[in-house]
């Protein structure tokens, strides 16, 4: 069944109730049938008939989708069928399917990849040949679901060692590259049927501040912002219009030092997603994108901490933005009702003048072109073809062959690849038991002699244990991932409280690691260390180790008893063991003092 597009060509102009209704797009997570809307964890993986009504009544542009909502294929297929039987206007159901540390589908189903600075660390040997593929995959596996908006490609600029919600979802810190594999991965996707939304505009890369908890500033000159921030969207813009580009929660004094009194009646600067000046002057008239604008998330603290979400909403809109990505949480029945306050509101700010109707009007027309585009190209999804796509032999050969390219030698003196003989024994010191039991399986079945390997996991470990491992040991491997997990990565704001939790069990991690290599240098072990995600870490731990690699990912996609798995573990220990060759080079720069060739 093929969707039709919304309106005809001889189309009069539409009712204020839709316009408005397209140029939302709210979040279904959670839904439970009564209780507090802040303590439901229900996850909504099947439309109930009130959240239909909804959706139809207000004519919703669009909906986000969480892990939560895909837990399987026909689960998947069914919901986002039904989502677009609501009505005759196409729907946007978007997703964050970047790869890397952020995927929301299932990993033992979906093919996830390695990540964008996987990616990057192949470019001088490969060019944009893995940008494209891996865009070409995910929209084939998205658009099998009925999944039609990626937000990706990243293509912030990452140029800050100590950025917590980036890092290794960029393409790196070359700002030249990162446009290219931005624009390679904006093609595919679009070739494929998935609209594409860069982000976050103006640029994320250089901030110690994740939006998700706080809001960044970014206290560039304008040169700088030209050079490095704002250089990947103009020349993707100019060479490969996006459909989508979604804002940052971001201060940037220098394209806009305009205040704004947020809720609490206070003067501040205005954040990117709220200023006109960035995001409709240099956006649209400096930059010259046509395409439509979509915000962060608005329940992010970056903008949540300010201001309300009927504030957050009339301020995005009269910046020129054109979607409003979560603007008010529906969780139970309750949360209808306000969702209806809101709703009326917002029309009695068209109607008093604090919102312009002709600006509602041009983004409409952009909302309204963008999803014609869809409605020629998708139909409704087929649960058996997309299971033939999902996972597919030939997407895991390539996102094999992606984290292989990608493995970096750092440093090796004489170490790699290991020499093992019948029964010697590596002892593994990694960041959880996944983790380790993900390398162990992957060394076991590479190796061609038998060996005996033991592990520390640092997530709950003794030491005097640990120790003992060591001094018997031939061989040391360790691997540390950081920074540390942030919201984007494992879902969203209703993740905090989860994300403080880990982050306690973590934060005595890089020190009692730090221990154990000394101690496993003092006893003069032959020690190689693994950075499991952004490589600024290997500086400090290069020094006690004689062999340096660094992978860029860590995630397993399949996790049983006896059977954990993922396509960074596999690489590794093909390139410990000697089978294949580390080929890919750093696409961030590191701290070489520690560092001896």
């Amino acid at each position: 069944m093929t969707i039709s597009p919304i309106l005809s060509a001889n189309e009069t102009q539409p009712k204020l109730t839709e316009m408005i209704g397209q140029k939302l797009m709210l979040d279904l997570r959670y839904f439970c049938d009564d209780g507090d809307a802040k303590q439901c964890r229900k996850p909504m993986t099947k439309l109930p008939p009130i959240l239909a009504k909804l959706i139809e009544k207000y004519q919703i542009g669009g909906v986000i989708l969480f892990a939560e909502n895909v837990q399987d294929t026909k689960q998947i297929v069914e919901l986002t069928r039904s989502l677009q039987q609501i009505g005759s206007s196409p729907m946007f159901i978007a997703i964050d399917q970047e790869g890397g540390r952020v995927a929301r589908i299932n990993r033992a189903e979906a093919t996830s990849f390695t990540g964008n600075m996987s990616i990057g660390a192949t470019y001088q040997k490969h060019g944009d040949k893995y940008a494209t593929e891996v865009a070409t995959i995910i929209a084939k596996e998205l658009l099998s679901l009925g999944i039609n908006v990626n937000f990706a490609p990243t293509v912030d600029v990452n140029a800050n060692p100590l950025n917590p919600v980036i890092n290794v979802r960029s393409f790196g810190e070359d700002p030249k590259r990162v446009a290219l594999l931005g624009a390679a991965q904006v093609a595919a996707f679009e070739k494929h049927g998935v609209v594409s939304a860069l982000k976050h505009f103006p640029g994320h890369g250089d901030t110690q501040v994740d939006s998700h908890t706080g809001l960044p500033k970014v206290e560039h000159s304008l040169a700088q912002i030209k050079q490095q921030d704002l250089l990947p969207f103009a020349q993707i813009i100019q060479n490969q219009q996006p459909g989508m580009i979604m804002t940052a929660h971001i201060q940037y004094p220098a394209l806009d030092n305009s205040k704004v009194l947020n809720s609490k009646g206070k003067e501040m600067i205005r954040p990117a997603t709220m200023s006109k000046a960035i995001m409709h002057d240099l956006l649209r008239n400096e930059l010259g994108y046509q395409g439509v604008t979509i915000t962060d998330a608005l329940d992010m603290a970056g903008i949540s901490d300010f201001f309300s979400p009927l504030d957050a909403v009339i301020e995005t809109f009269n910046a020129g933005v054109d979607i409003a990505l979560m603007p008010i949480p529906v969780r139970t029945p309750s949360d209808i009702t306000q969702f209806e306050q809101f709703y009326s509101d917002l029309e009695k700010a068209f109607d008093n003048g604090q919102l312009q109707t002709q600006s509602l009007y041009a983004s409409y027309q952009r909302i309204h072109k963008l999803k014609a585009r869809i409605a020629q190209q998708s139909t409704l999804p087929s649960i058996a073809i997309a299971r033939a796509t999902l996972g597919n032999p030939q997407h895991r050969h390539i996102e094999a062959q992606l984290a292989l390219a990608a493995i970096t030698e750092v440093k090796n003196e004489g170490l790699l690849p290991l020499k093992l003989e019948k029964n010697q024994h590596i002892h593994l010191i990694m960041p959880d038991r996944q983790k380790a039991m993900a390398l162990k399986q992957a060394l076991l079945s590479t190796s061609a002699t038998a060996i005996k390997i033991t592990v520390t996991s640092l997530q709950a470990f003794k030491p005097k244990r640990a120790k003992q491992f060591i001094s018997e040991a031939d061989w040391i491997i360790s691997a540390h991932a950081s920074p540390q997990q942030s919201a984007a990565e494992i879902g969203g704001m209703d993740d905090l409280a989860d994300l403080q939790s880990y982050e306690l069990s973590r934060q005595e991690q890089p020190k009692a690691l730090l221990d154990l290599m000394k101690y496993a240098n003092s006893l003069k072990k032959e020690s190689l260390f693994i950075s499991l995600r952004a490589p600024y870490e290997i500086s400090k731990y290069a020094q006690y180790n004689q062999a340096v690699l660094a992978s860029y990912a860590y995630n397993v996609d399949v996790v049983q008893e006896n059977d954990v798995r993922g396509p960074a573990y596999t690489a590794l220990a093909q390139v410990i063991l000697g089978r294949e060759k580390a080929l890919g080079t750093l696409p961030v720069s590191i701290e070489t003092n520690n560092i001896d060739q």
